[in-house]
């Protein structure tokens, strides 16, 4: 799949989940920015991948698309972003390819290069061309870069093995363990895809190996954002990126716009304005917000200073060149600076929030408190009030970012200053107690 072809399916996946299927084509289409063909080759495309990965359901469990996002709820497994990694195939030819030159190493023995071309000449379908020697070697290359296969040690000609140790060395019990700790870890920890194609792929060995009566269900997850893992597409690249402080390339897509995507034209009779807009910028810092599920880049921009973006607004995303060290680390600076006071990454003018906090009554444990005191960051409690309350205070830039934090302690907190926030605070809940209103 191409590299804009998974940035659209991301997006087009993002609003089904969100839209829940209340879209007509046409309405799919405008908010995609693409056109009702492309919509259409879009569904063909990926209802393909739906029955290549449900094929072991029964008959009468065949799913359409719209319904794949509510089967099997609670299994995490099969999240959004590995139902696009698995939509990332490789052409037939090269499927195949790689599939005989796995199995010819599943003996357990080391083979070279050219007798594995043997072997994947020899069993190749008569329809599909056999390979050369190069295009081996290049399979064998990618093999060993992404660690499936190794090279073994020696002189010419090299040989090859499979890199399976994970699964021979550990025992059964070993192999539950490893699976547990990963669904676990990978259920409430991020960055999360690759624990969750760990997961996966020792699932898929333990329903091989072990008994009928095994059961891999052992933890169950509700789980609600889906663009978390569908923007952990773009983490790593963007990570690689600071680490070798290159700058980065991409059409940005703000959460404003009607349209979070535009298909490259490349014929230039069907160019046309989009609403993305071009944008190149130094990337510093990728930060997560645990309360809405999203993901942020936070860089440099030389027309724009400090530069925030949403990363489910970012696409077509390329590396740029790199820049020298002293001015990374000025603008790493200058960065830290801006946010130093930022409840997440607000830079706006430092204001100071100052909050009544009501002790629960009857509870055996003061779990208010030790909830301010866990999440409160450098806040500090400035007064207690005997055991009905404690005040307290912080500096933060802006208050749009620390207001759902104060509003989730509900009746429990009482925010008294600045004058603004306290009466926004008062509009919310007038507005909440409307929508229960007796009918």
């Amino acid at each position: 799949m191409a590299k804009e072809s998974f940035d659209k399916e991301i997006q087009f996946l993002r609003m089904l989940v969100l839209t829940s299927g209340a879209y007509s084509r046409q309405q799919f289409a405008d908010r995609l920015g693409i056109s009702i063909h492309t919509f259409d080759k879009t569904i063909k495309k990926l209802k393909e991948i739906v029955n290549a990965v449900y094929q072991q359901l029964p008959e009468e469990q065949g799913k359409e698309f719209a319904e794949t996002v509510r089967y099997s709820y609670f299994d995490s497994a099969d999240h959004m972003l590995l139902f696009l990694f698995r939509a990332k195939s490789l052409k037939e030819t090269e499927s195949k390819r790689i599939s005989l030159l796995l199995e010819a190493l599943q003996s357990g023995r080391t083979l070279t290069a050219m007798e594995l071309m043997d072997a994947c000449c020899g069993n190749m379908p008569a329809e599909l061309a056999p390979p050369d020697e190069k295009t081996v070697r290049s399979d064998l290359k990618y093999l060993e870069e992404v660690g499936v296969i190794r090279k073994e040690p020696g002189p010419r000609p090299y040989r090859y093995r499979l890199a399976n140790e994970l699964v021979q060395e550990l025992t059964e019990e070993e192999l539950l363990d490893l699976y547990d700790f990963a669904d676990v870890m990978a259920n409430t920890h991020v960055p999360s895809v690759q624990g969750y194609m760990l997961r996966d792929s020792l699932k898929k060995h333990l329903q091989r190996t072990q008994e009928d009566t095994v059961t891999l269900d052992a933890f169950l997850y509700k789980y609600h954002f889906y663009s978390r893992l569908l923007d952990e597409a773009h983490l790593f690249s963007l990570l690689a990126a600071i680490r070798e402080r290159r700058k980065v390339k991409f059409l940005y897509f703000s959460p404003k716009k009607e349209t979070s995507y535009a298909s490259r034209n490349t014929n230039p009779l069907f160019e046309r304005d989009t609403t993305g807009k071009e944008e190149v910028a130094i990337p510093i810092k990728v930060v997560y917000d645990h309360q809405y599920g999203r993901w942020y880049l936070l860089g440099f921009h030389s027309g724009k200073g400090i530069v925030k973006y949403r990363m489910e607004g970012m696409t077509q995303i390329q590396e740029g060149e790199a820049v020298p060290q002293e001015q990374f680390e000025q603008h790493l600076a200058q960065l830290e600076a801006r946010t130093a006071r930022s409840w997440l990454i607000d830079t706006g003018r430092t204001v100071t929030v100052r909050a009544r906090f009501f002790h629960p009554v009857g509870a055996p444990q003061n779990f208010i408190k030790e909830r301010v005191q866990l999440q409160g960051q450098w806040g500090r409690i400035t007064e207690e009030d005997g055991a009905d309350s404690f005040l307290y205070e912080i500096e933060v830039n802006g208050t749009f970012e620390i207001r759902p934090w104060l509003r989730s302690f509900g009746s429990s907190c009482e925010v008294l200053e600045p004058l603004h926030l306290r009466k926004e605070m008062i509009d919310e809940w007038k507005e909440i107690a409307d929508y229960y209103e007796p009918v």
